[in-house]
């Protein structure tokens, strides 16, 4: 009866914090601008099935794509055992599925592979992190604690894949043994192959299978009160994400509102702009600006790097990193959520993410190109925040490279990015 206390405390208590952490993290991506993304559900739903579940987009590099595919079939339907786990946990019962017959056996068989395709996957990912390095998953933006978020999920996905066949294994000789309350269920593929390293002693096996148990449910609810903190975030963003991505086609930019009405009223005398208690923004300065799918993005990113290892840019050794701009978007999202909830309201703090977090000299070696769009396995959008923050320079500022100065200044001038006249413009054809 103690136990069963113990773990339904434990079990509610989690789900009671990731509620608090969910509803935190919920509120923050309300504080972006409104974005009306409820058109076309059927295509908006095919879209999430392909890319979300289907994981569509990964398949464009094989090797990383496979691996992955393992990790996250496993990860997701393993986590089914999670309801026998609980209702073992809370009624004090072992293996209550069991009554499913061969079905089950079917079931922890299933998993038992599938554990098996997590650790190995996590192994090789760990490998490719920190032994062979390579460049995308070791840039200057996840140095420090990217670093060892990303560590630290794979060397816990590797325990509880490790405790996971542990149990089972302690588990099948505990049946073998005829130990009561170790009722005859379940096949085990994998971890059968453990049973002769584990000792042979009923009292130093079931402590084994109880600290396994113990050890991967606890593992679990930990790991679900990570996620907040974790770019691992997207394992349940990544669905809302793509379910609400920009169906338009990529090159086109979106028309700002604000100067659509200013051109309206310069157009007709008799158009009245809208009425607004908030003062007129072109761009965006801080998050506040941007629209909440832009900063349900930045709690999305992977992390994974694809958008910077594609962008020209980057390549070719310019300070831009789209994966970077999206850290520091969540990185701010982060900062102005705890200023309001501190605050009741925010306060300003002297900060913003134009010039605190992102650089302008980062805005502009963006080509607009959207390889980053294209890469990303999640349909994140990298290049809205560029041209948002671009659009606030520009427009509120009055501040950009002279290079942009000077096209700026030709095509009022001259009706064309060029220094040339609009008379002067077909001289070329007559030169020898």
């Amino acid at each position: 009866m103690i136990n069963q206390l113990i773990f339904t405390l434990c079990f509610v208590s989690a789900i009671i914090l990731f509620a608090k952490n969910a509803r935190q993290i919920y509120k923050n991506i309300k504080i972006g601008r409104a974005l009306n993304r409820n058109d076309k559900p059927a295509e908006r739903f095919k879209t999430m099935l392909l890319v979300a579940f289907g994981q569509k987009k990964m398949f464009k590099r094989i090797i990383p794509a496979i691996l992955h595919l393992f990790v996250y079939i496993g990860f997701c339907i393993i986590n089914i055992e999670m309801i026998e786990i609980v209702v073992d946990g809370i009624f004090g019962t072992h293996r209550f599925l069991s009554f499913l017959g061969g079905f089950y056996n079917f079931l922890i068989a299933s998993f038992e592979w599938l554990a098996f395709g997590v650790l190995l996957g996590c192994i090789i990912f760990f490998i490719r992190r920190n032994i062979l390095h390579l460049k995308r998953l070791n840039s200057p933006e996840l140095k420090n604690w990217p670093k060892t978020d990303a560590n630290l999920i794979l060397i816990t996905e590797i325990l509880l894949m490790t405790a996971f066949l542990l149990m089972n294994a302690a588990d099948q000789k505990l049946q073998l043994y005829g130990e009561s309350h170790y009722i005859i269920a379940g096949s085990f593929p994998i971890s059968q192959y453990i049973i002769s390293f584990l000792p042979s002693d009923p009292s130093a096996l079931i402590l084994i299978e109880r600290i396994c148990w113990w050890f991967h449910i606890l593992g679990v609810l930990a790991f679900l009160n990570y996620l907040p903190y974790s770019k691992h975030l997207h394992i349940l963003l990544a669905f809302p994400n793509t379910y609400f991505s920009n169906l338009k086609p990529k090159g086109e930019l979106t028309n700002m509102e604000s100067v659509t009405n200013e051109v309206k009223a310069m157009l007709d005398p008799t158009f009245t702009p809208p009425l607004s208690d908030q003062p007129i923004r072109f761009g965006a300065k801080d998050v506040q600006d941007l629209t909440w799918k832009n900063l349900l993005d930045a709690y999305t990113c992977t992390e994974c790097g694809r958008c910077t290892s594609s962008c020209p840019a980057n390549i070719t050794g310019k300070l831009l990193s789209p994966r970077k701009i999206m850290m520091d978007t969540r990185d701010r999202l982060d900062e102005v959520g705890k200023n309001i909830k501190a605050n009741g309201s925010f306060v300003d703090d002297q900060k913003s993410l134009l010039d605190t977090y992102i650089t302008r000299e980062e805005l502009w070696a963006c080509t607009s190109c959207n390889a980053c769009v294209e890469q990303c396995p999640v349909n994140i959008n990298p290049l809205e925040i560029i041209i948002e923050l671009r659009r606030f320079s520009v427009m509120e500022e009055s501040q950009a490279p002279a290079s942009i100065n000077t096209m700026f200044g030709n095509v009022e001038n001259n009706g064309a990015p060029w220094k040339y006249s609009q008379m002067d413009r077909a001289n070329w054809t007559s030169q020898q």
